[in-house]
């Protein structure tokens, strides 16, 4: 296989960047890679991940894909059940899409070498919460990773694409109103490079939240970055907090697959009573919101410490041969923290899972500034409305990414890509920075649970938007930002050793990154008076018709779209 990644050893190698690139994917995760083989193929592909290209919130997922191939189910049932969880707010048009489409992607991974489970020669389905049919496709419990693994060898033969990891994307460059490329660290230095077209598809902003299933990386940067450059934004409120995530101290929260309580799996309070079918008719297999709010209300009215309580999940009724052949790496995971899942329940908890909302988006993945688009969690395509249903995240990156066939540049080339040649600079008070920055990149997650996560109130999201505006106006001021909020495209910025650049300005970064995430959702959770999907308010606990919109956010301007339905 050969290997198409770039070293990141000598700045003699700024070369290869100097020849201009079609298109930048920004994100290497499911949606970015699948996207890259998709493009067609005369494009040149720059695919830039921050981390190791495998690193990503894809190569976590478990649950697996839906789609409706099964002879007892339909495409019809599958938009009735992703249009019944998304709450009101789905897009019928992009729903269609992505049901319509599931079977050709799903074909696509499997002649790709994707190893699905299979029953005979059939390929095998799971039922997962919400779904009324088993239509989840599924690689034992690491479909994400045996899905990333096959897209990355793929993406890995191709000619077409050079993959640029190790790199962190800081901005946006736009200029006469079009997205022109990015502006980024690679290789020690601040630079900016050229493109037709940036695609981001950077994934979620779990990191914002202290308890979250996702990986270190999703920390909202897609969002963010086009935010900051006046792309719309939309429905950023309704964050997805998955019901089971192993709550073992010192461990992280790994997220125990919702397919786990559709094989049979019980869950049950320190009694042994199966609690949840006191808060919905369907217990532990109602919609992800519903079982949260249901753990969360269960430990508020029983535990002495609700914030540090957890509830159990149940394996014991599901046959042990079939925990061995589904749920191999769940098994494994919770020996490591001391727990065996054929003998004694697993502790669980609700963290922080899916963001539903995202950069406004239309059917073929552009956003509202000509040649950027988006695509994946960081993207609201309006697939998933107020609360998406189980493995419908990343059959969108599949069926999204299939859009980008289609995709057309106008001729930009006549603009030439030049380097500028890097001017080493000091930059000041670092480690005084430094420490400032860690302790917003600790503080902000815990504010973000405390005030904004499964259950949330007026008061407390008005007092969490005055800290972090106060915080946004601090990390601005610090002499740091000051140099590092002013490069243009016409200055390129040298970073001096013995610097540890690249791990201290991806931690800049990604702090100021969560804290405009931080205020976009906390402003977005204030602005919508109701309850409804991911987004549940104690002071309106009710879904009100009037809110059957989406919410629009753009520069600082928040309203309600035109009525869906």
């Amino acid at each position: 296989m050969p290997d198409r990644t770039f070293a990141t050893a000598s700045s003699a190698d700024l070369s290869n960047l100097s020849e201009p690139f079609d298109v930048l994917i920004v994100g290497g995760g499911a949606a970015g890679l699948y996207a890259a083989l998709c493009l067609p193929s005369h494009f040149q592909v720059g695919l830039i991940t921050k981390d190791i290209l495998s690193l990503s919130a894809s190569d976590w997922a478990q649950g697996g894909i839906a789609a409706a191939i099964a002879p007892d189910d339909s495409p019809q049932l599958h938009i009735e059940d992703t249009l019944k969880a998304g709450a009101g707010l789905c897009d019928l048009e992009a729903v269609a899409l992505l049901v319509e489409k599931a079977p050709e992607c799903v074909r696509s991974l499997v002649e790709m070498g994707v190893g699905f489970d299979r029953q005979g020669t059939d390929l095998a389905m799971t039922l997962e919460a919400a779904h009324s049919r088993r239509r989840v496709l599924h690689a034992a419990d690491t479909t994400g990773r045996a899905m990333v693994t096959t897209l990355t060898a793929q993406v890995l033969s191709r000619k077409n694409i050079r993959v640029i990891p190790q790199s962190f994307v800081l901005d946006l460059w736009i200029e006469d109103s079009r997205c022109q490329g990015v502006q980024m660290i690679w290789n020690n230095q601040i630079l900016w490079l050229r493109a037709g077209a940036v695609l981001l598809a950077t994934g979620g902003g779990g990191q914002v939240f202290a308890q979250t299933t996702n990986p270190d990386v999703s920390t909202g940067d897609g969002v963010a970055m086009a935010w900051r450059v006046g792309a719309q934004l939309r429905d950023l409120e309704f964050m997805q907090f998955h019901p089971t995530a192993l709550t073992v101290p010192h461990a992280p929260r790994f997220l125990i697959s919702e397919a786990v309580r559709g094989e049979g799996a019980h869950l049950i309070d320190d009694r042994g009573d199966r609690f949840a079918f006191e808060y919905h008719a369907a217990g532990e297999l109602a919609p992800r919101d519903v079982v949260s709010r249901a753990i969360f209300s269960h430990l508020q009215k029983t535990a002495a410490d609700p914030a540090a309580a957890n509830v159990w999940l149940d394996l014991r009724p599901i046959a042990p041969e079939t925990i061995r052949h589904r749920f191999p790496n769940i098994i494994q995971v919770c020996q490591r923290w001391g727990v065996d899942v054929f003998q004694q329940p697993i502790p669980i908890a609700p963290a922080a899972h899916y963001w539903m909302g995202g950069i406004t988006t239309d059917t073929l993945c552009r956003t509202t500034i000509p040649g950027l688009y988006a695509i994946g969690e960081t993207a609201s395509t309006g697939v998933h409305g107020a609360n998406r249903l189980a493995s419908n995240s990343l059959l969108e990156c599949l069926v999204f990414g299939s859009r980008l066939a289609a995709l057309e540049l106008p001729d930009w080339r006549s603009t030439p890509t030049q380097i500028p040649a890097p001017s080493a600079e000091l930059l000041p008070d670092w480690q005084a920075s430094t420490a400032q920055i860690h302790h917003w990149r600790q503080a902000v997650p815990r504010l973000m649970w405390q005030s904004a996560g499964i259950c949330r109130e007026q008061s407390v999201l008005e007092t969490a938007i005055a800290q972090i505006q106060s915080w946004r106006q601090e990390f601005a001021a610090l002499p740091i930002s000051q140099v590092l909020l002013t490069r243009s495209p016409q200055a390129a910025l040298s970073l001096p050793d013995p610097l540890p650049a690249m791990p201290t300005l991806r931690t800049w970064a990604e702090t100021r990154n969560l804290l405009d995430v931080a205020y976009l959702m906390l402003k977005s959770a204030a602005f919508r008076q109701e309850s409804r999907g991911g987004h549940y308010r104690l002071d309106y606990p009710q879904t009100q018709p009037d809110w059957q919109a989406h919410t629009i956010v753009e520069s600082e301007h928040w309203q309600k779209s035109a009525p869906i339905g």
